[in-house]
């Protein structure tokens, strides 16, 4: 079995060249940008997968590292819909449509779009047993690779934290994007100081706080 590598889980690396913040009104690169997130809303409406299903399929491209942000989401799109029969190797190298289209369960109407996005789709699902943690209480989080998509970070793998808040149950994202169903859990949003994670040369004063599934965590010990 393949070892799973997360291209996208960069926090604490050292990546070269500078990181330069863009304008926060430049959405758009290029038209194509904005097609390529257009196509990716339409098909991920369609129901064929889940949102967790396509960012494990962006972070583990292997030429992550080499494609710009709206770059990153078509080469998964394609990937997605290529492991679906939703298109074909001699439709890609032709760039256009060459067979009838797969059926799919929904389609998202260009008049609905706004409508839709405004609502959402909450990942919040009833409580079905106690949680664990409490506010203000000390974790240690799980270290350890896994072999599969998972939103706890590899700098935060390990570590000491306290609880801040206690969100209620949600879809577990490991489990949603193996395709093995929601599997909800407790989430919780977990506070880190700068030196936890970072060592005693952190900024001072400085504290890190991430959502964490409640099997990410155990009790810190006294």
């Amino acid at each position: 079995m393949m070892t799973y590598v997360s291209h996208a889980d960069l926090g604490g690396r050292d990546v070269p060249g500078a990181i330069v913040p863009e304008p926060e009104s430049e959405i758009f690169h290029g038209d194509w940008e904005a097609r390529a997130l257009a196509l990716t809303l339409a098909m991920g409406a369609t129901g064929s997968w889940n949102i967790d299903a396509s960012r494990s399929a962006r972070e583990t491209l292997p030429h992550y590292a080499r494609l710009s942000y709206y770059q990153i989401w078509l080469a998964a799109l394609e990937k997605l819909m290529a492991e679906r029969g939703q298109l074909m190797p001699d439709e890609i190298a032709a760039a256009r449509m060459l067979h009838a289209p797969a059926p799919v369960k929904r389609v998202l109407a260009a008049a609905d779009v706004a409508q839709v996005l405004a609502m959402g789709s909450s990942a919040e699902r009833p409580a079905t047993q106690p949680a664990r943690f409490a506010v203000g209480q000390r974790v240690r989080t799980r270290a350890g690779h896994v072999d599969h998509h998972t939103r706890l970070p590899g700098y935060a793998q390990g570590k000491l934290g306290t609880i801040e808040r206690v969100h209620g149950m949600h879809v577990f994202a490991d489990a949603h994007a193996q395709g093995l169903g929601e599997a909800p859990q407790w989430l919780y949003t977990v506070r880190f100081d700068g030196a936890a994670l970072w060592g005693q040369g952190s900024e001072q004063d400085l504290s890190v706080s991430i959502d964490a599934w409640e099997s990410y965590l155990e009790p810190a010990q006294p």
